[in-house]
């Protein structure tokens, strides 16, 4: 997939984590400064059921951060963009569904067919919930499962969904890896109008980005006291 070389058109990165996810050790100011150098016009920031490194980054930067959040469901995860309350996890999907279209949040599908993850989804329960949400994540950078993306992307176009895309960065020089370009927004209400019209541009992370996530969580534990 090329990339659109179109100046009126926003590149975003969907999926973003910082060092307030356990698995990342990514300041939320290196975001900010990584996404100035990749020129990318947009990242939304969505650690694991956590909102504060997101709150962080778009202090820093509210032009180009969107406060986002990874929230692992009693079912998978769904990501969120434009969140303005914390959503605990270990909700029902449908709960935590509520929860966010009463914050008027932008709500998708991580990851939704990458059995790898904790976070992956059953098609039944997935099913159950599409009435319900804007999007799901077409490609997702970080999916080693050779056809999880794939999958994706054949689902959403089946059931007519939108698609979003991310790089699910850990480190910082993965942010870029997987766009998606659209029409201008400065709104939920207009990120959802233009998401079905967006054009992704995506590449396969290098599979030992895995191994950072790995170390981050055994710095994290044993840096401890």
């Amino acid at each position: 997939m090329d990339a659109i070389e179109n100046k009126n058109k926003l590149r975003v990165d969907f999926h973003c984590h910082s060092l307030y996810s356990r698995d990342s050790l990514t300041k939320p100011e290196t975001l900010v400064k990584i996404c100035l150098q990749k020129r990318l016009d947009r990242i939304v920031i969505t650690d694991h059921n956590t909102i504060q490194g997101a709150l962080e980054a778009y202090r820093l930067d509210p032009t180009h951060v969107i406060v986002g959040e990874e929230i692992m469901t009693a079912s998978g995860e769904i990501l969120a963009a434009y969140v303005k309350e914390y959503v605990p996890a270990g909700l029902s999907p449908q709960k935590t569904i509520q929860i966010l279209r009463d914050q008027d949040a932008f709500i998708s599908i991580s990851h939704p067919f990458d059995h790898m993850r904790k976070g992956s989804w059953n098609k039944g329960d997935l099913l159950a919930i599409l009435p319900m949400v804007d999007a799901i994540e077409g490609f997702n950078a970080r999916s080693m499962v050779p056809d999880a993306n794939q999958k994706a992307m054949l689902f959403a176009n089946e059931h007519g969904l939108a698609m979003t895309a991310g790089s699910d960065a850990h480190a910082a020089f993965e942010m870029g890896m997987a766009t998606i370009c659209l029409e201008p927004f400065e709104n939920v209400d207009e990120l959802k109008k233009n998401i079905g019209k967006g054009t992704m541009s995506a590449k396969q992370s290098p599979w030992w980005v895995h191994i950072l996530s790995l170390y981050a969580k055994y710095h994290k534990t044993h840096s401890k006291g």
